[in-house]
């Protein structure tokens, strides 16, 4: 058998692992020119090189054992498999899109969560006064129960996410606290975009705000409400209502997380009005 390879030696001319090798024998792509009876030892021509390389090519650019065994059995050139090519180009390029658009979610998270994170280890959890600077928000109106929010970024993420720029937040139209018939915003900050039926994109206003960063479940926001109405009327501010609520941290994409460790920040805006 001189003119004859063993696994390993085919393996070394080929760049076929053994493993390969063995394997596309019991796909039926390449089966050996000779197998010992006894010993099951495999052995190779010579004139199965080239279509060993064939099949490496092939498989580097990602058509499944199937489609390979197909083009062996079927073609000889190159020329012949041009619209096969065609079509795999089109199946990469739609996975790459989905890999980016994957990629893309997961910086989200990553951001979304350091940013968290960091603002939890920097908060002392204070009323704080400072100025905020407008910024283009999606929008969608709501009426009912605080707890239908989440349909409404759904709705703006679908239609806008590649645009969007910061936290989830709600817009409360209600100067009191309403259990299932609030009237609110669901908003999100969005680097552009255009209003239609359902989602109106607009400025936020900014200025001066009285903040506090509320740490825990959300049912138990109302004491921290309680302290920024408080010093509002210790410093004889006013505010606008839409008050804003802003989430730094709720829960997450893949898990709930723990809502003890939740963080909301309360902004009301300051009013001109002085009556």
């Amino acid at each position: 058998m001189a003119d004859m390879f063993s696994i390993g030696e085919f393996s070394k001319v080929t760049g076929l692992t053994i493993k390969s090798l063995r394997f596309y024998h019991e796909q039926g792509v390449l089966t050996p020119s000779r197998v010992e009876a006894g010993s099951g030892y495999r052995y190779y021509s010579e004139s199965q090189i080239d279509t060993a390389r064939v099949i490496a090519q092939l498989r580097e650019l990602d058509f499944s054992v199937a489609d390979v065994r197909e083009i062996l059995s079927n073609h000889s050139d190159d020329a012949d498999i041009v619209e096969r090519l065609k079509s795999q180009r089109a199946v990469i390029k739609e996975r790459m899109k989905k890999d980016r658009d994957i990629a893309g979610l997961l910086d989200q998270i990553i951001v979304h969560e350091t940013e968290a994170t960091k603002t939890m280890s920097q908060t002392n959890y204070a009323v704080e006064e400072k100025n905020v600077d407008p910024c283009l928000i999606a929008s969608i109106r709501m009426k009912g129960a605080y707890s239908e929010c989440g349909k409404g970024f759904a709705k703006i993420g679908r239609r806008l996410g590649r645009f969007i720029n910061g936290k989830p937040m709600l817009l409360h139209h209600d100067t009191e606290y309403k259990e299932g018939d609030a009237n609110f915003e669901a908003c999100m900050p969005v680097k552009k975009g255009e209003s239609n039926d359902e989602i109106t994109v607009k400025e936020l206003p900014g200025g001066r705000v009285l903040s506090l960063m509320h740490l825990g479940p959300y049912e138990e926001i109302g004491r921290s409400y309680e302290k920024i109405m408080k010093h509002a009327k210790a410093q004889s501010l006013n505010y606008d209502v839409p008050t804003r609520e802003i989430y730094h941290k709720g829960p997450g994409m893949i898990f709930k997380g723990n809502p003890k460790k939740y963080l909301t920040e309360i902004v009301f805006l300051i009013s001109d009005d002085v009556s």
